[in-house]
């Protein structure tokens, strides 16, 4: 069995032992009152790293044309199954780092929450290209910063919110918006921040 992060094989086990610490098991209650400002005209958007789908299928369901990414099988069949006419939405079973040259610049939004925490921190640099590459002009990256700390190891892997903005800056994102939320889960209050970016036009 392997703990390697980059391998849909790590993660594959996890879900099948249960393992899965990540998946609340609801759509993330950060997301659902940001939805509910109505701040945001439904668009296309990927949701890298997406587990079982909550927030895919949230999103889904209030318009947006949602691409949700996992390279587990068990993610990527969950989704499938959970998903109804009203939250139906795109089921990716692939890699996020290897999505396709056809899906550069076509995404409105990129909706992120403990994808990036998952990821090698080795890899985050290439994690911030791709996302500013799928980005459309003008296209709004929501991330869900988590868990915020310096403890060694992971996943989840430490994650510094003002080193994600640093990455995402130089590469030609802009802040919009950043708070720690009323709404986030006990567990989860002061360890997690919501961070919005636009892509500069």
């Amino acid at each position: 069995m392997t703990n390697d992060v980059n391998s849909p094989a790590k993660w594959e086990a996890d879900y099948q032992r249960g393992t899965a610490g990540w998946d609340m098991g609801t759509p993330t209650p950060v997301f659902v009152e940001l939805l509910a400002e109505d701040r945001f005209s439904p668009g296309r958007m990927l949701v890298p790293g997406a587990g079982r789908g909550h927030d895919a299928r949230e999103f889904a369901r209030h318009g947006f044309k949602v691409v949700a990414v996992d390279f587990a099988h068990h993610a990527a069949q969950a989704m499938r199954e959970a998903m109804d006419e009203e939250s139906a939405h795109e089921v990716v079973h692939h890699d996020f780092f290897a999505l396709t040259p056809a899906d550069i610049g076509t995404f409105d939004y990129v909706l992120e929450y403990t994808c990036y925490c998952a990821i090698d921190p080795a890899r985050r640099d290439e994690y911030a290209d791709k996302v500013v590459e799928l980005l459309k002009e003008g296209g709004i990256y929501i991330a869900l910063v988590f868990p915020l700390g310096n403890h060694a190891g992971g996943p989840p892997f430490a994650v510094n919110t003002d080193e994600l903005l640093a990455r995402l800056r130089a590469r030609g994102m802009r802040l919009l918006r950043r708070e720690f939320p009323a709404s986030s889960v006990k567990p989860r209050k002061g360890r997690e921040e919501l961070v919005i970016m636009g892509k500069s036009l």
